[in-house]
């Protein structure tokens, strides 16, 4: 039997060859609309999706639905609710870029601490006296990582046995595995966290208890000389507040790689502060980021359809 694959935006080559080698049909649609979506699945068994949102018109409309994967981890652009209850899985590839995001977290860490960024702007325009703003040195001072997920995990290895940081680590329900992490000291405070952190790093999913976890309140538990650096969802910062922080220096400073509504607005007040380091969510855009997350989202729709246990389920976990 034949399924039908409904690829809602270009991965790379090696997810699509990974499907077609299994014999299944490839259909791409014209654009991402919700319109346009809810027609060209009804005739899909699964989707394959990277941003497109897979709302609950588009899920419903595909009566042949069986699986949703995602390209990439966060599932917060598919209904869940929708999907679990017409018993469609959803899984993602939560194993394909979290060292790529841990590394790139890591990577604005040290800019932010070796102040690459505004020695790059000043040299540019001939001010060769912008060295004498200082860094600072990693060895020593605490990270506070907001979320031990997979990223976060890796990232607090990375900060502990390669830069001599120590590592506090927010988790509101402490499992087995994470006590396991020699080089963390766990808590269930984010209060905590914020107070004693050089610099506070944002890995949680987006979800309601997420949304604008970190607010005008909580970035006035952070000391004056640390830095929030945020590669998660932009929804989970209040941006009028670190804006505010930011211009009263209540923080030193910051780097997001992550905005609300995904594509900022050309006027957001924090691409006019020189204390902070923007990019374009892009965190897991690696070559070789990119090859994982397109053969894993494509390994999770086949494992589905041919009947076997997902590796990364999101929603239901024992279907099988």
């Amino acid at each position: 039997m034949s399924y039908k694959i409904l690829i809602t935006e270009s991965i790379e080559e090696e997810g699509v060859e990974y499907l077609k080698k299994f014999g299944y049909e490839i259909k791409m649609p014209r654009d991402t609309s919700e319109d346009v979506l809810i027609e060209e699945v009804k005739d899909c068994d699964a989707i394959l999706v990277r941003m497109a949102n897979i709302t609950e018109k588009v899920i419903r409309a595909g009566k042949k639905l069986k699986v949703i994967s995602r390209f990439g981890v966060g599932v917060n652009n598919v209904d869940i609710k929708t999907a679990s209850e017409l018993s469609i899985q959803i899984t993602n590839a939560p194993e394909s870029n979290k060292n790529t995001v841990a590394e790139y977290t890591m990577g604005l860490i040290i800019a932010l601490a070796k102040k690459f960024f505004l020695y790059d702007r000043g040299l540019r325009k001939g001010n060769f006296k912008v060295r004498d703003i200082l860094g600072i040195d990693l060895e020593g001072k605490v990270l506070g990582i907001v979320g031990l997920g997979s990223i976060g995990k890796l990232l607090a290895l990375k900060a502990s046995k390669g830069f001599g940081m120590k590592v506090i680590g927010f988790k509101r329900h402490i499992d087995e595995e994470s006590k396991s992490l020699d080089y963390v000291e766990l808590t269930d405070s984010l209060d905590y966290v914020l107070e004693n952190s050089d610099f506070v790093s944002l890995n949680v999913p987006l979800t309601k208890a997420t949304t604008k976890i970190i607010g005008k309140r909580e970035l006035s538990f952070m000391k004056k000389d640390a830095f929030l650096i945020n590669t998660a969802r932009g929804e989970v910062v209040d941006n009028d507040a670190l804006c505010n922080a930011l211009l009263n220096k209540q923080i030193a400073g910051a780097a997001t790689d992550v905005f609300d509504g995904e594509i900022p607005s050309k006027d957001n007040p924090i691409f006019k502060m020189e204390n902070v380091i923007v990019t374009p969510h892009s965190a897991a855009h690696t070559i070789e980021a990119m090859k994982r997350m397109s053969v894993h989202a494509a390994i999770g729709i086949h494992e589905v359809l041919s009947g076997n246990k997902p590796s990364w389920p999101v929603n239901i976990k024992n279907n099988l």
